[in-house]
């Protein structure tokens, strides 16, 4: 069920975020795969990551999670292994995220999206190291306008 066009990663936040606000850039994104214009890749890791907090801060979510997972379908990859991580330690300086971006590498999305800018936006280090272009919601929401609508 891959889809062609943009291809974006998505960690737990955005997914949080897509699923739990119907206004923001994250759910636009969201809408934007469930027409089929973009694919939104997620780890397993990501899928475990957002349930528990889905459940513990928004248990009314639940019902929207299970669809969102619907619409990622098949885009959905394993998580790495240990010594595929262990291979990558110090990539990005939040080791629990190491597992989050060795998956995102191995995907090779066109962008890694996150809300988490500690650890992800505001160290120029962890995209030059993954190779990864690392973005919130709004400025991936913008990336794909600007390569789907045509210049006028």
């Amino acid at each position: 069920m891959s889809t062609p066009g943009p291809r974006l990663f998505f960690d737990a936040s955005a997914l949080f975020a897509a699923i739990d606000s119907d206004t923001g850039a994250a759910n636009a994104l969201l809408c934007l795969a469930e027409s089929g214009i973009i694919s939104i890749i997620v780890s397993e890791q990501v899928i475990a990551e957002t349930e528990r907090s889905l459940a513990r801060e928004s248990p009314r979510s639940l019902p929207y999670y299970r669809e969102a997972l619907r619409i990622i379908g098949s885009n959905i990859v394993k998580d790495p292994l240990a010594d595929e991580v262990e291979q990558h330690r110090g990539i990005i300086g939040h080791e629990a995220d190491t597992p989050i971006i060795v998956a995102a590498m191995k995907a090779a999305p066109d962008l890694l999206v996150t809300h988490n800018s500690k650890h992800f936006i505001d160290d120029p280090e962890v995209a030059r190291k993954s190779g990864l272009k690392i973005v919130a919601p709004r400025e991936a929401l913008a990336w794909v306008r600007d390569r789907l609508v045509p210049p006028e």
